[in-house]
């Protein structure tokens, strides 16, 4: 009988689907528009905690509420998400390197970028001890502990970005990167080893971008969470580590760069304690505020305490250091359109004529692009219970995207929704492209984890890569545009047939989940599952 709903319901989502596809001129038209205001120079690139903030949570705020939601958190469309801000410099910019075989300068930001999430205005690392921790990975479950047998506290680590099975096939999950190959795991681990600071060593191939992602990400203010005690037990000193940069170090100290990262590479490998020291002296300009998510709710009707969450980060970088003159990181692809399509998708199930049974849930989250942290705390401190949250669609660089005759799955085979998706795309006349590896950690890099850490599946489902007009996509400039000002909107070469397609096959998905009796559910083979209270 279950069956047959579920079928129903699918049928019921396609009909939905192919008329919305037909008719919506109003809508692609409405989504342009809030992609276009989001992404101008007015919003000046969207920096949280700064006068920009105001005007962009305010704006998110008033469309919700024009849209006829209703306000999640007790009346009120905000949440408030104590941040702290740091500005944070070396000494004469600079951290230098005494080795047994000489010393080094570190040059701020062509070397390395590093700052602070705790809040003082001087961190202070005396006579710290380098050690090169492989991947800086403990792992038992694949049997790999790089710190095992060291002593870390009081040093600073050096670890690879990525994980082993972005090199050999046969370990971790191969190409598919687990969350230990994460440059913020890195981090979180070297903390609870007790470290005084952690570089993770840059790679292009192995971090999927370029060091100006790191420079451009890093080198104004920093963004983080901020507790009851300013972050004291905080790792003192994050960073990232050019790989030029990193073979002098090794240099100094007289370690074979080449051998050693060949050898962390393989099982068995032994961390070195580098015969080399720096005394680090950080300089931090700080500031602790809120910044806000911004939350809305489209009540249900009988399932109406069961939510669907969906979710798209409203920030970006701000002003920053100009590229080609162009000093505004406008992110108009990443997340301008993310959040167009969360009041999109707001707006064609308010329309519906039958409100769906779950209530469903519309969060625009702050501070993404400084480690997840508003989705983070929305986890941490839910409007709405994880218990009952059936599941969480998120939003992140929704346009512009091309037609495509395939939808691309990642993370199949975690929860039982994998037929929904198949069942909507043929709907479509879309077949299902599963991907089954992804070097770069994309699972791990937008909201939707936090989400999965505290047990909610997450359905990750978008466009492909069969175009459908393939010479245009050729045609296309390929222009790198990722974390730089000139992702900008511009309706010359954008194309938003595709992201239409996109955002109509999310809202067929949402749609089946809004109105099933049952709440999706994980996959016995799958990473994460529903915490014991969610059962």
């Amino acid at each position: 009988m279950k069956k047959k709903l579920f079928c129903m319901l699918c049928c019921m989502a396609a009909w939905s689907l192919s008329a919305v596809a037909q008719t919506d001129d109003d809508g692609l038209a409405y989504f342009k528009e809030r992609v276009k205001t989001l992404g101008s120079d007015a919003f000046g690139g969207r920096k949280p905690l700064t006068e920009y903030e105001t005007k962009t949570i305010n704006y998110i705020a008033d469309e919700f509420k024009a849209l006829g939601l209703e306000p999640a958190n007790n009346g009120s469309y905000f949440q408030a998400v104590k941040e702290i801000a740091t500005y944070t410099r070396p000494q004469n910019n600079k951290i230098t390197v005494k080795g047994s075989k000489g010393k080094t300068d570190l040059k701020f930001s062509d070397d390395i970028v590093v700052w602070t999430n705790r809040g003082t205005e001087k961190v202070l690392i005396p006579n710290a001890e380098y050690v090169f921790v492989g991947f800086g990975i403990n792992a038992p479950e694949y049997n790999w502990n790089d710190y095992e047998g060291l002593d870390v506290k009081g040093k600073i680590v050096i670890a690879m970005v990525n994980d082993p099975g972005f090199y050999d096939a046969k370990l971790f999950r191969g190409k598919n990167m687990t969350y230990y190959g994460r440059w913020t795991y890195k981090h979180e681990e070297a903390e609870r080893q007790g470290a005084a600071g952690c570089l993770v060593l840059h790679n292009e191939a192995a971090a999927s971008y370029g060091w100006k992602v790191c420079q451009s990400s890093h080198v104004q203010n920093n963004i983080g969470l901020c507790d009851e005690t300013m972050n004291a037990s905080a790792i003192a000193m994050k960073g990232w580590l050019a790989e030029e940069a990193c073979r002098r170090i090794f240099e100094v100290s007289g370690v074979d760069f080449d051998k050693t990262i060949a050898a962390a590479k393989q099982p068995g490998f032994k961390s070195i304690e580098m015969k080399a020291k720096s005394k680090v002296q950080l300089n931090v300009k700080m500031s602790v505020g809120d910044s806000h998510n911004v939350a809305a709710v489209l009540p249900g009707t009988d399932l109406k305490d069961q939510y669907v969450v969906c979710t798209a980060h409203w920030d970006h970088f701000g002003i920053g250091t100009p590229i080609n003159g162009d000093s505004i990181y406008n992110g108009a692809s990443d997340n301008a359109s993310g959040v167009a399509a969360l009041m999109w998708l707001a707006r064609k199930y308010q329309q519906l004529p039958i409100r769906p049974r779950r209530s469903i849930v519309f969060v625009a989250v702050t501070s993404e692009e400084c480690g997840l942290l508003g989705s983070q705390y929305y986890c941490e401190h839910p409007l709405f219970p994880l218990s009952k949250t059936a599941a969480n669609l998120n939003f992140d660089g929704s346009a512009p995207a091309e037609r495509t005759h395939d939808v691309s799955l990642r993370a199949a085979g975690k929860t039982d929704t994998d037929a929904l998706v198949v069942a909507m795309a043929a709907a479509q006349g879309r077949r299902v492209n599963v991907i089954t590896e992804d070097p770069a950690g994309g699972y791990f890099r937008s909201d939707h984890f936090n989400f999965v850490k505290k047990g909610v599946p997450a359905i990750l489902a978008g466009g492909g890569r069969d175009y459908v007009d393939k010479a245009r996509h050729e045609a296309k400039p390929k222009v790198y545009r990722y974390h730089q000002p000139n992702d900008e909107y511009d309706e010359s070469w954008w194309d938003f047939d595709g992201a239409m397609e996109n955002l109509n096959l999310m809202f067929s998905i949402g749609l089946v989940i809004a109105n099933n009796d049952e709440m999706p559910k994980w996959t016995k083979e799958a990473d994460f599952q529903r915490m014991p209270d969610q059962q």
